[in-house]
């Protein structure tokens, strides 16, 4: 008999969780403007919103917490985090951040100027909102199969060469600050980007003079596929592949609050003096000092732990596999969801699931509500609401795919948890013929609008 697959760590604490009723969730999402972010997180029992500062830190990073250093320049545990980086990416500069949009709003105040073009796979939400906030243009250049659910391409996250090419033979290089690969890349569904397609965008770019940056906030889980998946690299270990990853770029961002294993916390990692010294100008206009940032000393500390961890191959096996067990559990029902099953999440089509609610009246919102009035879980739409409105028409962006993401937190919940989504996924999907109506927005900001949006039920 085959020994099954079991985790490779022990729970040492516990948080006890909240159950509620049906009619009270009722009276909750309503009261929040049917907006899930605007809930009270104990009127929610498993939280699928998010995986960014979720998860749960290891004894190893506690004890770093007790012994962080918060000198104000220069602290150890700078250098601690420093010098992982470094071994992990080989960039040299660090420039510490309180999260990954901190991040982006630092580097991109010294690289993105109105009118410039920055072309991508998919942009983050987060990354497009910084970038058209400068009167900036995000081009995504996705192969086409990221937006065909049943296509079984193992490197979703790619971009499509031919498009990248038009994008730079379109524009001049002075309009052209660099081009971001997202790894995985979160809105085509938590997919991969191969460390082959990444050489060859390098080659690409540097046909036309384009430098390369990382959006990184995942790339462990990415260096996980490209083990398990690209033939030519089974042999080599995570932190080897994620070295060759970032060898192709001159930088990278990060939101350390996913693949750092911590709570708060992000960084800029570059590889040029000249351009750590702009981004540092502003680093210290609005976050802190260069050794410190937006983070405590021992921030820094835990993050350096957690940076360690998560490049290695036992816990990404066991946060890839938890992560698997809901998407085939999903499958096996009949759910349609994004194939193959992404890094970090389960998405759910949610048009396919939800066929006769109009998409003016936001089908994957309509989905999340009613998953939550269900069984209190939240989980978060990637889809209408996410891709805001055209900056110059002001008209809904309908994107190709209209998802549900349920995000799982790393080392949070256990497999009965996982059990417990689906069944509740199988009972929504039930009763799908009986939901015909979404919703109607009643505020939205400019800007990033699905955070704080209000709705009424129609």
């Amino acid at each position: 008999m085959q020994l099954p697959y079991a985790e490779p760590f022990r729970i040492k604490t516990v948080e006890p969780l909240k159950t509620t009723t049906r009619e009270e969730r009722e009276v909750y999402i309503r009261e929040a403007g049917y907006n899930l972010f605007n809930l009270r997180s104990e009127h929610v029992f498993i939280d699928l919103l998010t995986d960014s500062g979720t998860g749960a830190m290891s004894d190893a990073q506690w004890a770093a917490i007790m012994t962080g250093d918060e000198s104000y320049a220069g602290s150890r545990s700078f250098h601690q985090l420093k010098n992982t980086v470094e071994h992990i990416t080989g960039f040299s500069y660090l420039l510490p951040t309180h999260q990954g949009r901190a991040a982006e709003n630092v580097l991109f105040s010294a690289l993105v100027k109105e009118g410039d073009i920055i072309p991508g796979n998919s942009h983050f939400d987060t990354t497009k909102g910084h970038i058209e906030f400068r009167h900036a243009h995000a081009l995504d250049c996705t192969i086409d199969e990221a937006f065909d659910i049943e296509n079984p391409h193992p490197f979703k996250g790619n971009i499509d060469l031919k498009k990248l090419e038009k994008v730079y033979q379109s524009y001049s290089k002075e309009q052209i600050p660099f081009c971001l690969i997202t790894i995985t890349c979160n809105t085509a569904g938590g997919q991969p980007v191969s460390l082959q397609n990444i050489k060859d965008v390098k080659e690409l770019s540097d046909k036309y003079d384009i430098p390369l940056l990382f959006d990184a906030a995942r790339f462990a889980e990415n260096a996980y596929f490209i083990k398990t998946r690209e033939e030519d690299c089974k042999n080599f270990n995570i932190k080897e592949i994620c070295t060759k990853m970032f060898s192709y770029g001159v930088g990278m961002t990060m939101s350390s609050k996913k693949d750092g294993l911590v709570n708060i916390g992000g960084f800029i990692a570059l590889q040029d003096e000249e351009l750590y010294r702009k981004a540092g100008n502003f680093l210290i206009l609005f976050e802190g000092f260069l050794t410190y940032g937006g983070l405590a000393g021992r921030d820094m500390a835990a993050l350096a732990v957690g940076l360690d961890e998560a490049t290695e191959f036992p816990y990404l096996e066991s946060r890839i596999k938890q992560v698997e067990l809901l998407g085939n559990l999903l499958i096996q029902q009949g759910i349609p969801i994004q194939k193959p099953i992404g890094g970090h999440a389960v998405f759910i089509d949610a048009t396919r699931f939800l066929p006769h609610v109009p998409k003016e009246e936001y089908i994957a919102q309509t989905l999340a509500i009613e998953l939550y009035k269900e069984a209190g879980i939240r989980a978060v739409e990637i889809g209408t609401l996410l891709a805001d409105r055209d900056p110059v028409s002001r008209e809904n962006r309908y994107p190709k795919l209209e998802l549900l993401r349920l995000t799982i937190p790393r080392r949070t919940y256990t497999d009965n948890h996982i059990r417990y989504i689906a069944a509740a996924v199988c009972k929504v999907f039930e009763r799908r013929q009986e939901i015909t109506k979404g919703y109607e927005i009643v505020y939205e900001a400019d800007l990033l609008r699905h955070f704080s949006v209000m709705l009424k039920s129609l």
